[in-house]
């Protein structure tokens, strides 16, 4: 596979291509999958392509990003995960989201734990975080499986809050 960045037990995950526009967009554009995503409204085929080229450059400057989720047992891409980090912060976020189709297979948790194990071992990334609208119990129990632990309920700006999920790798002996 091209650009394989690791594989679980029935997934592969790979960089993006410019291929994957009308996957994101099938993913992203999705009313009911992005009502818990920002503003909760999906994304345009613009912001699909400029979030295409941002990350690219994710690629280039940290060598980990956004990537496309496969089945190993059919072709296709079923949705999305990475590691990010918005508006340039410090900390290292994990983002996921999948076609509503796959929903409850343990899909995500699958992935997420494959991702962090990346983020770990081949970028050495020690801690990381996750965002969730404090509603959305079904991403709060894939977070938890994946061995993340909830953190503080941060106030936004707005008046709506945030519920924080955090990842710290354990110490290794040297």
């Amino acid at each position: 596979m091209v650009d394989l960045v690791f594989e679980t037990e029935r997934l592969l995950v790979r960089r993006w291509q410019d291929s994957d526009l009308l996957d994101l967009m099938a993913v992203y554009g999705d009313a009911d999958a992005m009502k818990w995503v920002d503003g909760g409204e999906p994304i345009t085929e613009d912001e699909c392509l400029r979030w295409l080229e941002v990350t690219n450059l994710n690629y280039e400057k940290r060598g980990y990003g956004m990537f496309a989720v496969e089945l190993k047992s059919e072709p296709g891409v079923i949705g999305f995960c990475g590691i990010v980090h918005p508006g340039d912060q410090k900390e290292a976020e994990v983002k996921y989201a999948y076609l509503r189709c796959i929903w409850g297979q343990g899909i995500a948790t699958e992935a997420l734990v494959g991702l962090i194990r990346y983020g770990v071992q081949e970028h050495g990334i020690r801690y990381m975080m996750a965002t969730t609208a404090p509603e959305n119990t079904a991403s709060h129990r894939v977070l938890e499986k994946a061995g993340m632990s909830r953190g503080e309920l941060r106030a936004e700006d707005d008046g709506c809050h945030t519920q924080i999920f955090e990842y710290t790798a354990p110490c290794t002996a040297a």
